[in-house]
Order: C-alpha cells, then structure tokens, then sequence
C-alpha cells in the first residue's frame, strides 16, 4: 500500500482545481456555442480566412471526431478542429479555431516557448510512461539511483506543463487579437469568446500544478526513504 502516504493531501487542492477546470471550461463551451455569431462564420471558414489573411498558405484545415479534440499538428502544418466547430457558427467555435489559428502563427514566426515544447516532446512522452514505475520500483527495493532516475524523467513532464502556459495563453491572446482586428467578431461578441478561452486556458493551469505537485510529492518520499 505504498502508492497510499501522508504525501498525497499535496495532490488535493491541484484535484480540486482541476475539477474547477473542467467544469468551468465546459459550463463556457455549451453556453457559447449556442450563440451564434453575428457573421455567420463556421470555424473552419474562420481558421481559414484567418490564415489567408495573415499570408499562411501551407497550412490545412480538416475535420476530426470528438469533443474539444480541436489542435495544431505542426509536423503535417494541419489545423484539426472537432466536428461540431468545423460545423458550427458559434461563438465558441470561432474562439476555438482562432485559437488554433494562433499557434499557427506562433509556428510560423519561430516563437520560443513552442519551439522549447516540441523539442522536449518526445522526452515528455517518455517521462510520462516511465517515471513513476521507476520511481516506486526504487523505493520498493531501495534502490536510489533508479528514484533519481524517476525523478528526472518527471521533472522533464514538469518542464513540458510549464512551458505550455505561455504557449496556450499566447496563441489566446493572439486569437483576440486577430478576432477584434480583422472585425470577425462584434465588441460584445469578443466578451464571450474570451470567456470561452481563459476557460481552456485554465484547464492547462492545473495540469501545471497537478504535475508540480506530484513532483513535489516525489522529491519528499525520496528524501523520506533516505531517512
């Protein structure tokens, strides 16, 4: 029953705040995507206008299944948005292919914090799968160096959540920006679309703290076994 120790009340309140999250950016998606904007734009109309006007045209937009599943793939330039903003003219659909759009924009004009999050990608990816087994099979057999192990590879995940605040706050940010410039949506409409965001921007920030403090967690139980 080791997985069950005193370290575990530090993963509460980052549990609790992604609960928040997760509603919070829901309760956003549902209510604005039932207010259509005043233009009439899709979010595929929007992402590809949006890229026309800002001269990308090596980019592509297609349609994947799933709620919320909308991202950039930077390997094949391809902007993927989830069938109901592909489709839809709502408000959250064109916040949300805006901002998809805008990690485009980051893509093509090098911005560093995106250009930090793919290089440390694949070691992120194998630090995900990795570092706890490692971690709690040291601790099993007291072995330290393979928890230092662990704790390094974790540290890498860190490293990814924490980069990854100012890429998706960025790309937001630059979704506004070009939403109110290139007048395709309404003042009032910008309100909501801004809502929608910081909603999902939100859901990043507790996956930082959920990760943060697990690593914390770790760092304890680590020192705790040297005792």
């Amino acid at each position: 029953m080791f997985f069950w120790d005193p370290t575990f009340i530090l993963l509460i309140p980052a549990l609790i705040l992604a609960i928040y999250a997760q509603t919070k950016v829901k309760s956003a998606y549902r209510k604005y995507s039932a207010v259509r904007n005043a233009h009439g734009l899709t979010g595929y109309q929007a992402a590809v206008e949006l890229l026309r006007m800002n001269g990308i045209s090596d980019v592509e937009v297609e349609e994947v299944p799933g709620e919320l599943s909308d991202h950039y793939d930077p390997r094949t330039k391809t902007v993927r948005l989830s069938s109901m903003n592909y489709h839809s003219d709502s408000l959250a659909a064109v916040a949300v292919a805006a901002h998809e759009v805008g990690h485009v924009i980051q893509h093509a004009t090098g911005y560093v914090p995106l250009q930090i999050r793919h290089a440390i990608l694949p070691v992120t990816n194998l630090g995900s799968w990795m570092a706890f087994p490692l971690f709690f099979v040291g601790l099993i057999f007291s072995w330290p160096q393979l928890m230092d192990l662990g704790i390094l590879f974790f540290t890498g995940v860190v490293l990814f959540h924490v980069v990854t605040l100012p890429v998706e706050f960025n790309a937001s940010h630059r979704a506004l920006l070009q939403l109110q410039s290139h007048g395709f949506l309404t003042a009032q409409e910008i309100g909501g679309a801004k809502k929608v965001l910081n909603a999902a921007a939100l859901t990043y920030v507790a996956a930082a703290t959920m990760a943060l403090m697990n690593l914390i967690r770790l760092l304890l139980l680590r020192n705790m076994a040297d005792e």
